[in-house]
């Protein structure tokens, strides 16, 4: 545990945050002085996350396709006041060539899991008058290319509708789309990026940043990048197995391989 800034600073919970966007996360929430309880089932690179960090940290070691690991940290949820559901994770192959168990756990984690925790988190926020929930999507949600897309498409619906209920409480609720970001997603899951021009690719920090700066506004999607930006508005107007194929295409995913990524 790191030393804390202040005992009334607010309160933090990230999920999938040994890693990645989830890291980044907690990397920017401590530069806003939160603190913060971070949620891995990762638990050395947890722990390694929070030792670098200038306040109050704690750290739980939690599986989210646990049932018993959920309901404990519903109730740490109605005590927060920022809920970042950011675990999830992506299956190398398609669903056809994926176990159906495999599947079942990445849609539990996307949309039951987040659904849960945010449904623990909000009343609490809505009686306070303050506070709100990120949850962590994608660009690739707003078009059908994979079972990973579709539960992302979930996420997005789900944090608009929340968003609409929850706005005129003071509180805020953000679906963060991101596209293309340096994390270990992609190596976990032996995905070949090989092909994804160099100006498509964004910082995890700064995917993290502009979500939070979106979330202070009170937007209920938050796209970071100008390439993104632009895939998402003018997207609809292309056809959608072109757009697959370039958000999703153009990462190599071997056949012969079975196992699922590592979280965000």
């Amino acid at each position: 545990m790191s030393e804390g800034r202040s005992a009334s600073a607010p309160t933090a919970l990230v999920t999938g945050a040994a890693s990645g966007i989830g890291a980044a996360f907690a990397r920017v929430l401590a530069g806003e002085g939160h603190r913060l309880i971070l949620v891995d089932r990762d638990d050395a690179r947890l722990r390694s996350v929070a030792g670098g960090l200038a306040v109050e940290c704690e750290v739980v070691a939690a599986d989210l396709a646990s049932e018993a690991d959920v309901a404990a940290l519903e109730a740490r949820c109605r005590a927060v006041d920022l809920l970042v559901n950011n675990a999830g994770f992506g299956h190398p192959t398609g669903f056809l060539d994926t176990p159906v168990e495999a599947e079942v756990a990445m849609l539990r984690l996307h949309t039951e899991t987040v659904l849960r925790l945010a449904l623990a988190a909000l009343p609490s926020m809505i009686d306070r008058g303050r506070g709100g929930v990120i949850n962590t999507a994608s660009v690739l949600g707003f078009f059908p290319s994979s079972t990973y897309s579709a539960t992302k498409a979930w996420v997005i619906n789900f944090s608009q509708a929340a968003a609409r209920t929850a706005r005129i409480h003071n509180v805020a609720v953000t679906a963060l789309c991101p596209g293309f970001t340096r994390t270990g997603f992609h190596s976990s899951a032996r995905m070949d990026m090989s092909k994804i021009p160099r100006f498509m690719w964004m910082d995890a920090d700064a995917v993290a940043a502009a979500a939070l700066r979106d979330w202070h506004k009170g937007k209920a999607l938050s796209v970071p990048g100008w390439q993104y930006k632009t895939i998402a508005a003018i997207g609809r107007l292309l056809p959608q197995k072109l757009i697959g194929r370039i958000l999703s295409g153009a990462a190599t995913r071997p056949a012969s391989t079975r196992a699922a990524a590592e979280t965000d």
